[in-house]
């Protein structure tokens, strides 16, 4: 059913164009947009705007920022050796949760998966590689893989170590295997199988 106002109707469309937004949940965004005040959905419009205009991709990590180079790019307090290299700026945001990594990022934009027509070509693998090339501001001594355990991930992975290793950089992968507060039993094999390929001292 639609709308009998045109602006509601338009709005529920934009809304319904967002990822993981149905047209229902589009309804339900509007309808929270209407109980809104005037200045809020000013302050909304305007942030929306802001993101389109301020932010931009950092000039090293290709991070999303307001500032080129990011902070942390730009940050003295970062082992400028050390690359974590993510296929999303969201991950950023779960590995600096942990308050445990102190190097610095790299966003690819995606990972390999030819179903949906994305190539090495399409990611930001060749900025990856001008930072470890010879005019290449820092050292890099580590490039840590840091994407999703999936088939694109894995395949992402794999493509990355095989191009980064003549450039005798340590590449590595984040440790896979069981959950914290996870039970045996519930485990599927592949999980199983890496949490004791992976295994370590205590």
């Amino acid at each position: 059913m639609r709308y009998s106002s045109e602006s509601i109707e338009s709005l529920v469309e934009q809304f319904s164009r967002l990822p993981t937004i149905g047209r229902k949940s589009a309804q339900r965004l509007v309808a929270h947009v209407l109980k809104m005040t005037k200045e809020d959905v000013e302050r909304f419009a305007k942030a929306l705007l802001a993101v389109k205009e301020r932010v931009k991709r950092c000039s090293i990590c290709q991070n999303v920022t307001d500032d080129v180079p990011c902070a942390l790019c730009r940050s003295d307090k970062r082992d400028q050796g050390l690359v974590c290299v993510v296929a999303e700026s969201n991950d950023i945001l779960a590995l600096e949760r942990t308050g445990e990594y102190v190097g610095v990022y790299h966003v690819l934009g995606g990972v390999i998966s030819p179903l949906d027509g994305i190539g090495p070509d399409d990611l930001r693998i060749r900025e990856l590689i001008q930072r470890l090339g010879p005019d290449a501001k820092h050292v890099i001594r580590e490039v840590i893989l840091a994407v999703n355990p999936t088939v694109e991930g894995d395949t992402t992975a794999f493509y990355l170590a095989q191009l980064l290793t003549p450039f005798g950089v340590q590449v590595t992968r984040l440790a896979r295997g069981l959950p914290v507060g996870s039970d045996l039993s519930f485990s599927d094999e592949a999980t199983l199988t890496r949490a004791l390929a992976g295994r370590g001292p205590l």
